[in-house]
């Protein structure tokens, strides 16, 4: 593992950054302007991703959008208001609390990823090229191409 940092891997961390930031501002807009929270809308991109053998449970909703069991009630609660998500109670366990996405909620949320897959479409190569760009840098620690900051370097960052 590297331990030292050159400008070049400070370009190259900063240019992901961007990159990054530049799709999460597309996608929050785009959220914004279908009538939905940037919060709202990962929710119900999560519930719709979830992999077959997890059960749609707000705790496990929590977990993967990383943010509090009562901040993901919250957020559920204005979905469920506005007709995205409906609830409905566990089969076994009568306590939990399972999601599903309402049609209203399924046909948001297509429009949304069709929009988002043409932005990833335009902008995944950029995304690609500064990730390609900090992964470089770390595994040529000690080339002769980072010491020298080749042009070759300087597109990908």
């Amino acid at each position: 593992m590297k331990t030292t940092l050159t400008s070049c891997d400070y370009r190259a961390l900063a240019e992901l950054r961007h990159q990054i930031r530049l799709f999460l501002h597309f996608s929050e807009q785009a959220a914004r302007s279908a009538g939905l929270n940037p919060r709202q809308h990962q929710l119900m991109l999560a519930l719709k991703g979830l992999p077959s053998h997890i059960r749609p449970s707000i705790g496990e909703l929590a977990k993967r959008l990383q943010v509090q069991h009562h901040s993901t009630v919250e957020l559920v609660n204005r979905l469920v208001r506005g007709g995205y998500v409906r609830r409905r109670r566990g089969g076994k366990d009568r306590r939990e609390v399972l999601l599903s996405l309402t049609p209203k909620g399924e046909r948001v949320l297509r429009e949304l990823s069709l929009h988002h897959r043409t932005e990833l479409r335009k902008a995944g190569p950029a995304l690609i090229d500064a990730l390609r760009g900090v992964m470089r840098g770390t595994r040529n620690s000690g080339s002769s191409d980072e010491k020298a900051g080749t042009s070759k370097n300087r597109r990908a960052v």
